[in-house]
């Protein structure tokens, strides 16, 4: 096996980088640079360009050159679509939802258009190595989704490379500095690039490197920056000439290069000019685009955007309970991160300046290549250890959400939870498994259902439903759902856990705390309702049972009618005082019940399975006393995440 590389496929910009001589180095390309443009671009005369050539295609071959090739990984036709004016190549629509890259006469998937990236560098790694280079660790942004690392990996397979791995781009920063690092130390990466922004808070102690929380939005980054810009350029042209240039694809690309452009050189200059010379044609001859833009006004425009990114930071920490002054270092990743207003905000948000001492378009590769030595065994095994960005969980009855991975948990991970059924002698139930923030499981992202068959028939709430979710160290979710009496087990392999679109995982964490309040009083509800329905459920075995004087029985029967007609109206005063009425009649049939019991002469009383026993016998020890124990266990702690109060929704009554 030859060198393991480490490779950060960029938005923007791609690098990789080798562990050489007892340290990551990056490896140039076959022009000499240390990026490569994430660009592919094809001619007229079939050639296929990538990087710089390709880039240089833009303004002139716009339609048939290929960039942000990385928002498209992963994604549906449908989720893109209301973005698909961002880009000036046509992207159309594929079978199954899916999307193609149209160029000429040809479709390409995203993948392909990123394994031809990857295989450059590949090129260059083997040119500099002098040998065959088979296996890379290619990282991703943290917020990065099942299907987007999946397409990751088939574009690297794709390009002739065996992908040993995944890992995270502030995770594979943090490894890359922690080399630095002589003591325990507290992290936060602010990785900042063309197309994500992902900000984490990490522990590293020597050979551990613990991701503690994270946050993101896969949809805002430095090309956002850039569009932002031109919008502004054709908003003013389309003002002051009366021309449109929105629909001319070379027109908006020129524009874009030159936003870009304006981006950078602000970025060191307080003022810069942007000259597009023949930008349209009017009765007086040729337009041109002339517009200085001073860096203050520049940063007036993406103010908002970036006190977003701030915002992400903020609600991290607070989720991880960690103060400001506990941060140790501030690790600026990503060439966004060059924007002096970036810097100041991050800068004023933690008191402290960041760490300036890394490259932000290089550590991250820097940090893969660390990877791909440990995996090696080239150099001293450190642990990385990734977190799960949103809890995970089953739909039980009522519609509740029960997480049995919470958010941030670190993986890999084995988490499990017992639930029970809803009805009597219930043969299977269906499991819902959701993958979100909110109370209320169906406001949440469906991951996948299935159905367990064969379960011991049994009185509602007795069988043992044991619900596993495991996430390996790629993040590949298995579930696993096991009747504990009759061992019937089903195991489901979900691969597409994480198929959420970019806006999806922001949206779900923003909602979970806009609506958490409605959540919980819904969610208070359906626990109040399922009290009830115990309750309702109790005292009807009791009737059967049990020979009541007629005014008790009378009595009982009125209570139930008077219970379902609360459940019906859902108001929770009515429905605690219901409760109550109903678990001091439970009470009253309960020691009622015990009295008959030791009433009967002991010589009397015989098992249930005994054959000689009578049918007098039998029917008062159809419902034993432990069973009665167990119901009234169920109506003094009401709790969604026990068996008994949350069951899983039976497949019959759907």
């Amino acid at each position: 096996m030859g060198k393991v590389i480490g490779i950060d496929l960029g938005t923007t910009n791609s690098v990789v980088a080798v562990y050489e001589s007892k340290n990551p180095g990056i490896i140039l390309t076959q022009d000499g640079d240390r990026t490569l443009p994430s660009v592919v671009a094809f001619t007229q005369n079939e050639e296929r360009l990538v990087g710089n050539p390709a880039k240089s295609q833009l303004i002139t071959n716009p339609e048939n050159t290929v960039y942000s090739v990385k928002r498209l990984m992963g994604k549906r036709f449908s989720e893109l679509e209301p973005f698909l004016d961002q880009f000036s190549y046509s992207i159309v629509k594929g079978p199954k939802d899916t999307l193609k890259i149209k160029t000429k006469d040809k479709l390409f998937s995203p993948e392909e258009i990123s394994a031809m990236i990857l295989e450059k560098l590949k090129e260059a790694s083997e040119l500099y190595l002098g040998s065959r280079v088979e296996s890379a660790i290619i990282t991703v942004p943290a917020y990065f989704n099942d299907s987007q690392r999946k397409a990751t990996r088939d574009a690297g397979e794709i390009a002739g490379l065996q992908v040993t791995r995944i890992i995270n781009e502030p995770t594979a920063a943090a490894l890359a500095f922690s080399l630095d690092l002589k003591k325990k130390s507290k992290i936060v990466v602010y990785d900042f690039g063309g197309g994500t922004i992902d900000v984490s808070f990490l522990e590293v102690d020597k050979e551990i490197i613990k991701v503690i929380a994270t946050a993101g939005n896969s949809n805002l980054g430095g090309n956002d920056i850039d569009i932002l810009l031109s919008n502004l350029l054709i908003s003013e042209f389309k003002d002051e000439y009366g021309t449109d240039l929105s629909k001319n694809k070379l027109a908006v690309q020129r524009i874009r290069d030159a936003a870009e452009i304006a981006k950078k050189e602000l970025s060191s200059l307080d003022a810069c000019e942007i000259n597009l010379p023949f930008m349209a044609d009017s009765s007086e001859g040729p337009i041109h685009l002339l517009r200085y833009i001073s860096r203050t006004e520049f940063e007036n425009l993406i103010l908002e955007k970036i006190e977003e990114t701030i915002e992400i930071m903020e609600f991290l920490l607070n989720n991880a309970n960690i103060e400001k002054s506990d941060i140790q270092e501030i690790l600026m990743v990503g060439g966004s991160t060059r924007i002096p207003l970036v810097q100041a905000k991050v800068n004023n948000f933690f008191k402290k300046e960041p760490n300036k001492k890394i490259n932000p378009d290089e550590i991250v590769a820097l940090g893969a290549a660390m990877q791909g030595a440990i995996t090696k065994g080239e150099t001293k095994d450190m642990l990385l250890l990734d977190v799960t960005p949103l809890s995970l969980g089953v739909k039980t009855y009522g519609g509740s959400f029960s997480r049995i991975v919470e958010a941030n948990t670190t993986i890999p991970t084995d988490r499990s939870l017992v639930f029970s059924t809803v009805e009597d002698n219930q043969s299977e139930v269906e499991i819902n498994v959701y993958q979100g923030e909110r109370e209320i499981a169906e406001e949440n992202k469906l991951l996948g259902k299935f159905s367990l068959r064969g379960i011991n028939p049994a009185p509602k709430g007795l069988p043992r439903i044991e619900v596993n979710l495991n996430i390996n160290i790629n993040g590949i979710l298995t579930v696993t759902a096991i009747d504990l009496s009759s061992k019937q087990k089903k195991e489901v392999a979900i691969s597409n856990s994480g198929l959420l679109s970019e806006s999806e995982i922001t949206e779900l964490k923003k909602e979970g705390e806009k609506y958490k309040r409605a959540d919980l009083e819904r969610k208070e509800a359906i626990s109040k309702k399922a009290s009830i329905y115990n309750h309702i459920y109790s005292i009807d075995q009791f009737i059967s049972n049990m020979k009541l004087e007629p005014e008790i029985q009378d009595e009982c029967k009125n209570a139930l009618d008077e219970a379902h007609r609360v459940i019906e109206k859902e108001k929770t005063e009515e429905m605690d005082e219901t409760i109550k009425k109903l678990q001091e009649m439970n009470n009253r049939l309960t020691s009622l019940y015990k009295t008959v019991i030791e009433n009967i002469p002991q010589k009397e009383i015989k098992p249930v399975e005994d054959e000689k026993s009578s049918d007098s016998t039998k029917k008062v020890e159809t419902r034993p006393l432990q069973y009665l124990k167990e119901k009234k266990k169920e109506v003094e702690e009401p709790n969604l995440k026990k068996p008994d109060t949350n069951p899983i929704q039976s497949t019959k009554n759907k």
